[in-house]
């Protein structure tokens, strides 16, 4: 196996903990330089890898394939724009850009230099998705009319950080909302129109903390939602269809296992709590069977193998960047159906 050298752009919460770990677990990676202010903090966790303070002095490194950027969200952008220049394959963190239009020119670029741009959207591998995923291709609901997920957290007190502070792609609607509303269109596909409401709750907040999405598909809709001062968490997805409903409480625990320094490739990665194991209702002879469904193991580290996969031997890119546009015209959709207090039909 010829293995794949990494640059990685950035070292901050995102760095360290959803990419590094993943690539220093799989034999298809090696991450040869990290940009980075902190070589004390790289050197802690990854050894022995160069350390740079620009860009340019990874993007200069012929023997480099893959570039992942995972600095603040106003610098994907131009940097993503260097590196596609520069002859290198591209992951963004999420979200992808903050306009639509950064997005659309990045996709041209990256075609005409016949190379990947993806969009890292891990939570497509969180293990309660993957269960509500194959619920759904099984036909295990019958016709869904009703998808609600939450992404809800007890964080009263803004924090000093920049995605608290107020500016262009700051918020929790950039930020938790990329993963939901990209969920709902890796299921469902681009719907019909978009009502929302985005609002800043906590005291001192400079951006929104606070959002709740409707998508409209026909009679199905999609709601999502997620909300900063919330201590007493229901469900995180709730589904209804003809057939029954599937309630499924808890969160993914590969962010916390992670953080925690596990190694993400142990036979027991991804495993939910069967306490947490999700509910079915099922309606069948007039009578209502409910049962425990054991939840998928989630798997962040299949992203990267299936990236690998794609630039070694064509095999289907994990998140395309187009995707990633989808979620950006979600966004701005949704912070202009907040503002003018009325439904946004998108275009087909």
């Amino acid at each position: 196996m010829n293995t794949m050298r990494v640059g990685l752009i950035g070292y901050g919460f995102s760095g360290e903990t959803f990419h590094a770990p993943l690539l220093q677990a799989l034999t298809e990676y090696e991450i040869v330089k990290v940009m980075s202010r902190n070589p004390q903090k790289v050197a802690q966790t990854l050894g022995a890898v160069q350390v740079v303070e620009t860009i340019e002095d990874v993007l200069k490194d012929e023997t480099i394939e893959l570039v992942i950027i995972t600095t603040p969200n106003t610098l994907h952008y131009e940097m993503a724009k260097q590196s596609l220049l520069a002859g290198k394959h591209v992951v963004i963190e999420k979200p992808m850009v903050i306009d639509p239009e950064e997005a659309e020119e990045l996709i041209q670029l990256a075609n005409e230099q016949q190379l990947m741009l993806s969009v890292y959207q891990n939570r497509r591998w969180d293990n309660d998705f993957l269960t509500i995923k194959r619920l759904i291709a099984e036909d295990t609901l019958g016709k869904v009319n009703t998808y609600e997920a939450h992404f809800d957290r007890f964080r009263p007190h803004v924090q000093d950080r920049w995605r608290e502070q107020a500016g262009k792609g700051a918020g929790i609607l950039y930020d938790l909302g990329s993963h939901l509303i990209d969920q709902a269109l890796h299921l469902f596909g681009k719907p019909q129109f978009v009502l929302a409401d985005v609002v800043a709750q906590r005291d001192g907040a400079k951006t929104d903390d606070y959002f709740h999405i409707i998508m409209g598909y026909g009679k199905l809709r999609v709601i999502l939602h997620c909300g900063s001062i919330v201590a007493g968490q229901g469900p995180r997805f709730t589904l209804h269809g003809s057939k029954g409903s599937f309630i499924k409480y808890g969160i993914d625990g590969q962010e916390d296992a992670l953080k925690a320094g596990k190694i993400p490739t142990a036979d027991d990665w991804g495993e939910d709590n069967p306490e947490c194991y999700g509910t079915l209702i099922l309606h069948e002879d007039e009578q209502e069977v409910v049962t425990k469904v054991k939840t998928l193991p989630g798997s962040y580290t299949s992203y990267y193998k299936q990236v690998f996969e794609h630039i070694r031997y064509g095999q289907p890119c994990p998140v395309r960047a187009e995707e990633g546009l989808q979620t950006i015209q979600m966004i701005h959709a949704a912070l202009k159906s907040s503002a003018e207090k009325q439904a946004v039909f998108m275009d087909k």
